[in-house]
């Protein structure tokens, strides 16, 4: 994940009871927006509404699950009066048995700034002073640190997300300035006041889908990425594999009406510069299917995106914590919105869908380097020549690595969400486990962004052998301008060297989203 470049121009992303976009919370993370707390009197009177509806019930002797009741299936037992302020200390407490690693500092952002959306819904029955401490720690940067590991994804992100609420309170440790500090010195340090929560505030901070939700928006981005570069190094590869880019026709997509496998293949002429004459020129009647059926590949992903999108900017803007406080109707409604059943589908699609394009990628780059099937390239694309092509081996080593990336993306792609365990005393006996599928999503992309660098080289190199070796031959602008991109960071590779400074490089500009690919 790329760091925030915080000395960047920012724009503003205001939390209020409107919905946000994937967009919104990835660019909070990266650096690139700032968020802000709307200070519209109506927004702040409505959110203040649920926390004195709440107080009121409260002074009545109403029975509130999690206020006047223990959590879980404690809920039948009942917490004396005077105890009832110092139980959501003890529910951020019990749930600070997280491990793993911690997550990153962008990938915090994006949580505090998914909880924050969640509870300025109006739903929660909150107070604005939590809402504005969320928002001052995100503007001081001073994030907690959340061990990645230990959440179920129902009820809700609770170990996780106890690190948030323990770090508004004083406790605990958070980065600040990618060094971890004690919350209670750097909340000092900047001159803001450890909160104490009220009534309810510790369960609507904890009981939702915060951390699954933020990274399946870091996801996202990265997912949509790669269907445009996986078809650029398609093309790429098609080019150096000397292949038959009729295999592209938009009359042959017509008949088959996925719209986002269509827009791949329509990618895939404009690189190539297919046109609807159909002649072959001699080439070989039928690609391999890495090549010819690219499209029908990367199409699922792409026909994927939008539902991805939805499901999880639907979640982005729901308030998915329990009870639900309806202040107007005067009602606590106890159901299960902290499931995290749809981010769960989201993500174990997308890391299905992503492996899929590392795979595919992993075959292009085996027809590319075997002399059997690269069609007049040399063995392992080595640029060397004469008595020295003897002790050059070219991308043989990085073809297996290659291969031992892919295969750790498929071996990824079980679906987290089948694995509901019971939980807490049967009371959580049917879970999402959305965050366990959205950690696994985010390997997936990484070891694929890694396949991706990996052909890059390649099919840079692929190109460079090809029209070295047939100099009248025209490359189309497109993957011209391509190589030219490609060469600032890789030089062909005539005599074997290292190529892992290069191949990082490379990730760091696929995860920047450097390269600027079709309309």
């Amino acid at each position: 994940m790329q760091q925030a470049d915080l000395n960047q121009p920012q724009r503003t992303v205001e939390f209020d009871r409107n919905r946000l976009t994937i967009e919104d919370i990835a660019d909070i993370a990266a650096g690139r927006a700032r968020g802000v707390l709307s200070s519209d009197p109506a927004f702040r009177a409505a959110i203040a509404k649920g926390a004195d509806f709440l107080d009121r019930l409260l002074r009545e002797d109403g029975t509130i699950y999690g206020v006047t009741t223990g959590y879980g299936d404690s809920c039948t037992v009942a917490v004396p009066p005077e105890l009832v302020g110092e139980l959501p200390h003890h529910l951020y407490t019990y749930h600070g048995c997280g491990l793993g690693e911690y997550l990153t500092e962008a990938q915090t952002r994006a949580v505090m700034a998914t909880r924050l959306q969640s509870l300025a819904k109006g739903f929660s029955g909150v107070s604005v002073e939590l809402l504005e401490q969320i928002a001052r720690l995100l503007d001081a940067g001073l994030l907690p640190l959340i061990p990645s590991e230990g959440s179920v994804g129902a009820s809700g992100d609770l170990t996780p997300l106890s690190y948030l609420a323990a770090v508004l309170c004083g406790e605990r440790e958070v980065w600040r300035d990618g060094v971890q500090v004690p919350a209670a010195d750097a909340l000092r340090d900047a001159g803001i006041t450890p909160l104490r929560l009220r009534p309810k505030e510790g369960l609507a901070i904890m009981n939702g889908t915060a951390v699954m939700t933020a990274l399946a928006c870091l996801a996202f981005e990265r997912a949509e990425y790669l269907t445009r570069l996986c078809t650029r190094i398609t093309a790429m590869a098609s080019f150096a594999l000397d292949g038959n880019a009729h295999h592209f026709d938009e009359t042959l997509f017509s008949v088959k009406p996925h719209e986002g496998m269509q827009g791949v293949a329509a990618w895939l002429r404009e690189d190539l510069h297919v046109g609807r004459q159909l002649d072959r020129n001699g080439k070989r009647l039928q690609d391999r299917y890495s090549i010819r059926c690219a499209p029908h590949v990367i199409g699922v992903l792409a026909d994927a995106l939008p539902f991805f999108r939805s499901s999880i900017e639907n979640e982005l803007n729901s308030a998915n914590d329990n009870p639900i406080i309806d202040a107007e109707g005067e009602r606590v409604l106890h159901g299960g919105h902290f499931y995290g059943g749809h981010i769960a589908f989201a993500m174990d699609g997308m890391k299905n869908t992503v492996a899929n394009l590392a795979d595919l990628m992993d075959r292009q780059m085996a027809l590319l380097v075997d002399s059997r099937y690269n069609h007049g390239l040399p063995a392992n694309l080595s640029g060397a020549e004469g008595t020295r092509a003897a002790i050059n081996h070219g991308l043989k080593a990085l073809q297996i690595s290659s291969s031992a990336w892919t295969a750790e993306a498929l071996k990824n792609t079980m679906p987290a969400s089948v694995f509901s365990r019971s939980t807490e005393c049967h009371n959580q006996d049917k879970v999402s486990m959305g965050t366990i599928a959205a950690r696994d999503c985010l390997r997936v992309l990484e070891l694929t962004e890694q396949v991706a660098a990996a052909l890059l080289v390649s099919v840079r190199q692929g190109v460079w052998l090809r029209l070295r070796s047939n100099p009248a031959l025209e490359a189309p602008a497109a993957l011209l301008q391509m190589m030219e991109a490609l060469g600032e960071d890789v030089a062909p590779v005539v005599e074997d060297r290292r190529l892992e400074p290069e191949l990082r490089v490379l990730i760091a500009h696929i995860r920047a989203r450097r390269w600027s690919l079709y309309a």
